[in-house]
């Protein structure tokens, strides 16, 4: 028996389809095995003799007296490093952005004069002028000392989104800012007492 033009013509567009869908399928299998092997770029980092990223801050004395504005090298140190330097909760807050219990931090009662200071590198964060009690169980404050020695950064941990405070010097997570504060900034920057020592005036 003779097929058909019409039997023959089908017959091709049956084969294109399954030529079309077995070379489609074989580029998105090399496509992921490409993606598989491929080498994972690396993190920039500065060269061997190069300068240090420079960052500006202010500097405080531990009675909140504004001082000189300075530059100063950021400053990096392996995670071996910080963990010998700092206590173990100061170390998980401060390099892992962990939280501390709430109504457990020793700065959270304190209400002397004087100057929180970051754990890690002593860069003055806070005055004790600017805190507050929210009843949140941390240390509460309605604005930096200098907006200069803090970087806010989006956080979407926890599925939710909220704005992370960390030291401008040595990248210290310090806690986080909500929009729940008092006048005159509506603020409220909620901190971890263990990412902190206090500077008494």
């Amino acid at each position: 028996m003779f097929e058909s033009g019409t039997e023959i013509e089908s017959s091709r567009k049956i084969i294109s389809r399954r030529l079309f869908f077995m070379a489609s399928g074989a580029a998105l299998a090399g496509f992921a095995l490409w993606r598989y092997k491929a080498p994972a770029l690396a993190k920039a980092e500065p060269m061997p003799g190069s300068a240090p990223k420079q960052v500006t801050i202010v500097e405080f004395s531990d009675s909140g007296e504004r001082r000189d504005v300075v530059t100063m090298p950021v400053i990096r140190k392996t995670d071996a490093e910080w963990k010998a330097q700092l206590p173990l909760g100061s170390y998980e807050v401060t390099r892992h952005a962990a939280t501390e219990s709430p109504f457990s931090g020793a700065l959270l009662n304190v209400h002397d004069k004087g100057v929180f200071r970051c754990i890690c590198c002593d860069t003055a964060l806070f005055s004790s002028a600017t805190k507050f009690e929210s009843g949140t169980g941390w240390p509460s404050f309605w604005a930096p000392i200098a907006k200069e020695n803090i970087v806010e950064s989006l956080d979407l941990s926890l599925d939710m989104q909220r704005t992370a405070v960390s030291c401008r010097r040595c990248d210290a997570h310090l806690g986080h800012v909500f929009d729940d504060g008092p006048r005159p900034t509506g603020l409220r920057y909620c901190m971890n007492s263990v990412a902190m020592r206090f500077a008494k005036a």
